[in-house]
């Protein structure tokens, strides 16, 4: 077995009047994410985590936010275009591990509905997605309600 580890991280400002949607759901909030796509920061990262495992380049040469292919596309397209890229190449998702970094909303009662959702896309089982959800205690952009960030890390095997 080949294994690798991959890294993502993603950040979207957050403003009132746009949508919020986190690990393919919508999460209702009175703000939402600045982005050219659904800007679902959550599986942003993931896709960069594995397409960084993958060594097959990142998430903006994939899809890029100047292009009005991926203009408001859902970010779960996304995923499953990041996870056929990975099948071709030989590999297969082993687990994902990611943190959501927001003072609000409060995530806890959605994780369940986002790794559903994001294994039925990826076509894994749920217990393959971790994901956790934690505040910054007031500190920093997140904590001022500014925007949110996702840290991933992905486990992918070939073989």
């Amino acid at each position: 077995m080949n294994f690798r580890i991959g890294y993502g991280y993603d950040v979207h400002r957050l403003a009132e009047g746009e949508e919020l949607w986190l690990g393919g759901i919508l999460i209702p909030f009175e703000k939402g994410t600045v982005a050219h796509s659904d800007g679902d920061v959550l599986i942003h990262a993931i896709c960069d985590a594995l397409l960084g495992a993958a060594n097959v380049r990142d998430i903006g040469f994939h899809f890029p936010d100047n292009s009005e292919k991926f203009n408001k596309i859902s970010s779960l397209i996304l995923l499953e275009k990041t996870v056929n890229l990975l099948k071709k190449e030989g590999y297969r998702i082993g687990n994902i591990d990611a943190t959501v970094c927001a003072q609000k909303p409060k995530l806890s009662n959605y994780i369940p509905e986002m790794q559903a959702c994001m294994a039925r896309s990826m076509s894994v089982e749920i217990n393959q997605i971790s994901i956790k959800a934690t505040t910054t205690e007031n500190l920093g952009f997140e904590g001022r309600g500014e925007g949110i960030s996702v840290h991933a890390v992905v486990l992918i095997e070939k073989g």
